[in-house]
């Protein structure tokens, strides 16, 4: 196995190649940080996706995309004179250094939680020495995903007390906004309205999942799995049938799902 030292910086010296300005790569030497953003959330997401599906050759390959979008943006930064990739490296071990303290300091033993708790503290302390002007909601990027963010902001909210004391007064909560968003799709015709209302449902369905310990991103991700699964079988048993889906009832393509669903559930164990 190549020593880590030495992949990266063979990898720095691909990225500076190929944003040489004489004998660089034309779209390279385009992009920006704007530019590139987007491909770094998205290689996160496939980080995420490889996880899900349990692939360990195809993590492998998109943890190396992700980090080349940590190079490509320290080699754009080291270009404008910001910085570069070891301040990236020396900032990061610093900071877990600092958050660490009963692993590199002399502080007792933190369990998972009293850790997650003190690492959350520790923030805080680093956003007050920021900003004289400091919200409990304050560091919760927007540019997370909308349910993400929303559980985010929700514990931060418990963490000063604004919660609900137990999981049953959520689902009472969440009750309650299906029933005004069913109501407000009754009597009115406001859009506007109507999509404040499907919002709170959709906030109240975070914190439901907050409550019993589910990530929702995850479990959306999966159900979006189990529904391209299912629904590429349908598609299959249409074919065979001789039959184009769009030609088909809703009940014929009912008919064929329901049999994917039944045969899927007598081959678990």
């Amino acid at each position: 196995m190549t020593q880590p030292n030495n992949n990266i910086k063979e990898l720095i010296t691909i990225m500076k190649r190929l944003r040489d300005p004489v004998k660089g790569c034309a779209w390279d030497l385009e992009q920006d940080f704007s530019t590139i953003a987007p491909h770094t959330i998205e290689e996160a997401y496939e980080v995420a996706e490889a996880i899900e599906v349990n692939d360990m050759p195809h993590l492998k390959d998109e943890l190396g995309d992700l980090l080349f979008q940590v190079v490509f943006h320290a080699q754009m930064a080291h270009e404008k004179g910001y910085f570069d990739f070891s301040d990236v490296v020396e900032a990061i071990c610093e900071k877990m250094t600092r958050r660490h303290p009963h692993i590199f300091a002399e502080e007792s033993y933190r369990s998972a939680a009293e850790q997650t708790k003190a690492w959350e503290n520790q923030k805080a302390e680093e956003r007050k020495s920021k900003n004289h002007k400091v919200s409990v909601l304050d560091g919760v990027t927007s540019a997370l995903p909308a349910l993400s963010r929303a559980v985010k902001l929700q514990n931060r909210a418990a963490r000063v007390g604004f919660d609900w004391p137990d999981t049953a007064q959520v689902l009472d909560k969440l009750n309650e906004e299906m029933a005004e968003l069913s109501a407000e799709m009754i009597k009115s015709s406001n859009e506007a309205k109507i999509f404040e209302e499907f919002g709170d449902m959709m906030f109240v369905y975070a914190n439901l999942a907050r409550h019993m310990n589910i990530d929702p991103e995850s479990a959306l991700r999966s159900a979006n799995y189990k529904f391209e699964r299912r629904f590429k079988q349908v598609e299959q048993r249409a074919e065979k049938q001789n039959k184009a889906l769009e030609n088909m009832t809703l009940e014929e393509m009912d008919q064929l799902w329901n049999d994917v669903k039944r045969q899927e559930k007598s081959a678990k164990p």
